[in-house]
């Protein structure tokens, strides 16, 4: 996990320096550039190390110095891909960055075909230069023009204050200056299979997340997992235990939350190495700037569930460098409430598929600015591309099931033996309602602005549709985190608007 940044056309160096600066959370460990010599191009890299931590320097550059590559991210099928490549390449370094850089070589933009993997990354040649991002949209890109130069970076912060516009690079996209936009990958529309039995579906979910969760425990540092209590934390945890001899797990709440709670079950049921923060109203209230700077929006659900994975990623870092999450399980096997109210049935398939492709601005760039934030690099098991196809073809009648309705019900028993009973069924809670810290986000609103100050806000800005005074507040943080907020709060992505709140 990085930060990248560069520029493409007219290109200063000092202005790519300075946008590794505001990246520098993302990469503590070390920092390069590359000025091209055949194009007008500057690479910059931040270093978190995470694969080859002492030989896997960024901006990797090919022997002959006519081509290189900056990446943020982990490519999970390179102990397939280095042998393959090695009949043909010589590597230099064990990084995984490496392999797409001789991938590019070899098949040019069409590499990305051969990824498997989280990424954002940029190669440079005499061709000019390539962009990509992952399939889903796990690891962030964004750019924007400046007196005719192209510039991109990992997060807005960077851009901002030197692109007037700013635009999110699209999930599963890559771009090349010589053609343009190209889209490689979509969330399959594959219709329900209704020709297999609860055992087989329970047989197929099981196996491909195995598979999912033991490609990202791949790692030269320690990995851990999030563990709110719930049944998708719960699942990635008993899977990861499975392979790693000791397996740290983290879980943050007020005091008597249920995720507290909850997670020591688990993590005593499965023998990790627990550990858990105590929450206090103040210290929110003191993390709240850092929280929508970080984040980069104000949206009130949004900055609700990042502040229990903030301060988890915090407890982690001390511990960890790599942490699995269990975003996704909701979108791909209908976790909310909501799903229940979406009538005809296959109506939900549809709403389902919708909501896996909008996750990229919300849950996952709430993932990916906590984490990276204390530089803990997080992963997604259940948005790996296989768990998601396989998602679509489950029916929608066994995702939701029983009378009552059971949310994620297939899911449920697929590892109803794994688990204690009470975890397998508990019911779904958002993380911030879980952790109890939306029972004290409104009160500290308030006291950071009172009723006739969020009114007067609100009337200020009519165009961010602020829905609440909580999110006046939010917004007036945001506004205060950056010298130039227009970037940022163009691409703001809404929850609510995805159907998730």
């Amino acid at each position: 996990m990085c930060g990248i940044a560069g520029a493409f056309g007219h290109p200063d160096e000092e202005v790519v320096r300075e946008m590794m600066a505001v990246l520098g959370h993302r990469g503590p460990d070390d920092e390069g550039t590359h000025q091209a010599r055949s194009t007008d191009g500057v690479l910059g890299h931040t270093r978190l190390a995470i694969m080859d931590p002492q030989g896997g320097h960024q901006p990797i550059v090919d022997r002959n110095g006519a081509r290189a590559i900056i990446a943020n991210g982990e490519i999970y099928n390179f102990p397939k891909l280095r042998p393959q490549l090695s009949e043909r390449h010589s590597f230099d370094t064990d990084s995984d960055t490496e392999a797409i850089l001789h991938l590019y070589g070899e098949h040019g933009t069409d590499a990305v075909d051969h990824l498997d993997g989280m990424y954002a990354f940029a190669i440079l040649d005499e061709q000019g230069l390539m962009l990509a991002r992952d399939p889903v949209g796990v690891k962030p890109l964004y750019y924007g023009r400046s007196n005719g130069t192209l510039l991109f970076a990992s997060e807005l912060k960077a851009l901002a204050g030197h692109c007037p516009e700013v635009s999110e690079f699209p999930p599963g996209t890559l771009y090349h200056s010589g053609s343009g936009f190209h889209r490689f990958y979509d969330v399959p529309d594959i219709a329900p299979e209704r020709d297999k039995s609860v055992e087989q579906w329970c047989q197929e979910i099981r196996s491909t997340m195995e598979r999912c969760v033991e490609k990202r425990l791949m790692s030269d540092v320690p990995v851990g997992a999030f563990l709110s209590g719930g049944l998708d934390s719960s699942v990635i945890a008993a899977l990861a235990r499975r392979h790693k001899q000791e397996l740290h797990t983290f879980a943050v709440g007020i005091e008597g939350s249920g995720d507290l709670e909850a997670a020591r079950r688990v993590a005593d049921h499965l023998d990790t190495i627990h550990h858990e923060y105590v929450l206090t109203a103040d210290e929110i209230a003191d993390a709240l700037p850092a929280i929508v700077f970080h984040l980069e929006s104000f949206d009130q659900d949004l900055v609700r569930s990042a502040i229990p994975t903030y301060f988890t990623s915090r407890m982690a870092k001390g511990e960890v460098q790599v942490i699995l999450t269990g975003e996704g399980a909701d979108e791909l096997f209908a976790g909310y409430d909501y799903h229940k109210q979406v009538e005809p049935r296959e109506q939900l398939q549809r709403e389902l598929r919708r909501s896996v492709k909008a996750l990229h601005n919300i849950n996952l760039q709430r993932v990916d600015r906590m984490t990276m934030a204390h530089a803990v690099e997080g992963r997604v098991p259940f948005l790996d591309r296989e768990m998601i196809a396989l998602g679509q073809r489950v029916p929608p009648e066994l995702k939701l099931h029983g009378d009552p309705l059971e949310e994620k019900w297939i899911l449920r028993k697929a590892f109803e033996d794994l688990l204690p009973e009470e975890i397998v069924w508990r019911k779904k809670e958002q993380f911030d309602q879980g952790s109890g810290t939306s029972d004290v986000v409104a009160e500290i609103g308030a006291r950071g602005m009172s009723a006739d100050q969020a009114s007067a806000h609100r009337a200020a800005y009519p165009e961010a549709r602020l829905r609440s005074d909580e999110e006046a507040y939010y917004h007036s943080l945001l506004l205060e985190a950056f010298e130039h907020p227009e970037p940022v709060l163009a691409n703001v992505g809404r929850w609510s608007e995805h159907g998730a709140a």
